[in-house]
């Protein structure tokens, strides 16, 4: 499969990414993409109102870009709006946590490694 095939728009005109769903409940659905073998390009519908659970991971480093909707971003005591066109740097070791508006969420994340949260 050709790598243009794994990421395209959908009717809306915004990014999209396709693979396997690894998470889906009431509050989001969350989609890898796994083609490369050093980064995963993730996806995330985060349902208006609701929260990631939040995390922190040793040794990986990720960057999430904001394509429609918006919320709120956490990087450990720091919390700040996203919105579509934000790009947020997430350093190794740092607690984050989206939390998602009336509109709902969705984002684009990559990270390097496989998935440990």
């Amino acid at each position: 499969m050709k790598n243009d095939e794994k990421i395209h728009l959908n009717n809306a005109g915004y990014l999209l990414v396709e693979g396997t769903t690894v998470k889906s409940d009431e509050r989001y659905e969350v989609i890898d993409n796994n083609t490369l073998n050093n980064l995963v390009v993730s996806s995330t519908r985060l349902n208006p109102m609701k929260a990631t659970t939040g995390h922190k991971h040793a040794g990986q480093e990720e960057v999430y870009m904001f394509i429609k909707g918006g919320g709120h971003m956490q990087l450990d005591d720091e919390e700040f709006t996203v919105s579509g066109g934000s790009i947020v740097y997430i350093q190794d070791g740092v607690f984050h946590r989206v939390t998602a508006g009336i509109d709902g969420l969705y984002f684009v994340c990559v990270f390097d490694g496989g998935r440990n949260h």
